[in-house]
């Protein structure tokens, strides 16, 4: 069996990677990056293909014939034409809630980015402006309190429960807008709203659900326009979600405060996407997923998962 890795750089880690998959085949082939036009060169003849972000469309997926497995490298599997590979009988897997802790901990970073302007400060500290102030103190921004604030999650899967968690140990109020309802975790602190009520009366809304026809955009100019002039938009999920020319027009004229995001709906942006020059507006080159610790549970569940087919075992199967 011959077996390719299309973007192995993307989520490998320091220490040696994918020995349960070479010890499996007759051949691995490891390329760090794949570019688009070299996908099908690289797996016309391959029984088994492994890509995090690399794109295996109807097109690609039809002219590989030896094609028998797909693991995803990831948890959302958008870049997979899954109907026609359950069609065609090629088993897809992903690695779902494999970076939950890490994303929930990086959602309170970017917010914190926001509220407590911690890196600004330091830049001024080491130009010299503390040693050169007349007081024991100075702040450059306005600093914010999370407690008795408000945050409005959408989605409520395994990381949109995480961030309420903390949130509330924050002794923040939780608002949720997702669409299935779990009402063991309502309480007088974290209540199941409407979408419009979400966004009326949250501090901060926060973005964990998936990418679809139905959620694409949903952060549009109606959507900002009935926010709080002092709402900051966080968004660790998938940029597609948001307007983004919506979201910088608000940011610059004020009609929001903020914006902290992971993610942007082409990765790597273009240099005119409209958040890189909107005001208030912090960006991490989606790296919610990547610590250490999350990676190397992708791996684990990649091979495993990879293992397990081929003992006619089904673990995470997509299709």
């Amino acid at each position: 069996m011959k077996a390719v890795i299309l973007d192995a750089a993307t989520c490998r880690v320091n220490k040696p990677s994918f020995n349960k998959i070479e010890q499996a085949v007759d051949q691995l082939v490891t390329y760090d990056l794949t570019a688009k036009e070299e996908i099908y060169t690289r797996i016309k003849d391959a029984e088994a293909v492994f890509t995090n972000k690399c794109v295996l469309d109807k097109d690609i997926l039809s002219q590989c014939p030896n094609l028998k497995y797909i693991g995803e490298m990831a948890t959302g599997y958008n870049n997979i034409d899954i109907e026609y590979a359950r069609q065609q009988g090629i088993r897809v897997t992903n690695v779902p809630a494999y970076s939950t802790a890490s994303v929930a901990q990086m959602t309170f970073a970017l917010l914190f980015a926001v509220t407590n302007t911690v890196q600004p400060h330091s830049d001024s500290v080491h130009r010299g402006d503390w040693c050169n102030s007349p007081l024991f103190t100075y702040s450059l921004f306005e600093q914010t309190e999370l407690e008795g604030k408000v945050m409005g999650i959408i989605g409520f899967g395994d990381i949109g429960i995480r961030v309420s968690q903390i949130a509330l140990a924050l002794g923040m109020r939780v608002l949720v807008y997702s669409r299935t309802k779990k009402p063991q975790y309502e309480n007088e602190k974290l209540q199941f709203v409407p979408l419009n009520q979400l966004l009326r009366n949250s501090d901060v809304i926060s973005l964990h659900c998936p990418l679809s026809a139905d959620t694409e955009k949903m952060i549009d100019a109606d959507a900002i326009c009935q926010m709080k002039p002092n709402a900051i938009v966080l968004n660790t999920a998938r940029g597609g979600l948001i307007d983004e020319s919506a979201l910088a027009s608000a940011l610059n004229s004020g009609k929001i405060a903020a914006a902290a995001v992971d993610v942007l709906s082409e990765e790597p942006p273009k240099e005119s996407n409209p958040l890189l020059s909107a005001k208030n507006c912090v960006i991490t080159p989606h790296i919610a997923w990547a610590s250490n610790e999350a990676k190397m549970r992708l791996l684990n569940v990649v091979e495993q998962n990879f293992v397990d087919w081929l003992s006619n075992r089904q673990t995470n199967v997509i299709a």
